[in-house]
């Protein structure tokens, strides 16, 4: 018999925040992680593509005017496209409730 211990496991934390089955990933909300967000100038944007190349979550989407959008719905604010800008276009600004 196991001790009682206090202590929650992984799936009890958080219903609804982990993925538990196969190809439910898409279903999960991981931009609510997130403390900082990318914003892009689009006076500086030379619509290179960087952002969606270098982007581990593939947040980026060209759109009518060739320029790559962030989706915040998956987003983390890793900040890597900021730092992969060549011409500073992305800056990480702070997320507010």
């Amino acid at each position: 018999m196991a001790k009682e211990t206090g202590i929650k496991s992984w799936r009890e934390l958080n219903p609804g925040t982990a993925v538990t089955e196969p190809g439910s990933a898409a279903e999960l909300k991981t931009g609510d992680w997130r403390s900082s967000r990318p914003e892009t100038d689009h006076d500086r944007c030379i619509k290179c593509g960087q952002c969606y190349i270098m982007c581990p979550d593939m947040v980026y989407s060209k759109d009518e005017e060739g320029y790559y959008a962030q989706n915040y719905y998956w987003c983390k604010g890793c900040g890597i496209c900021a730092k992969e800008c060549p011409v500073g276009a992305i800056m990480m600004i702070e997320e507010v409730d």
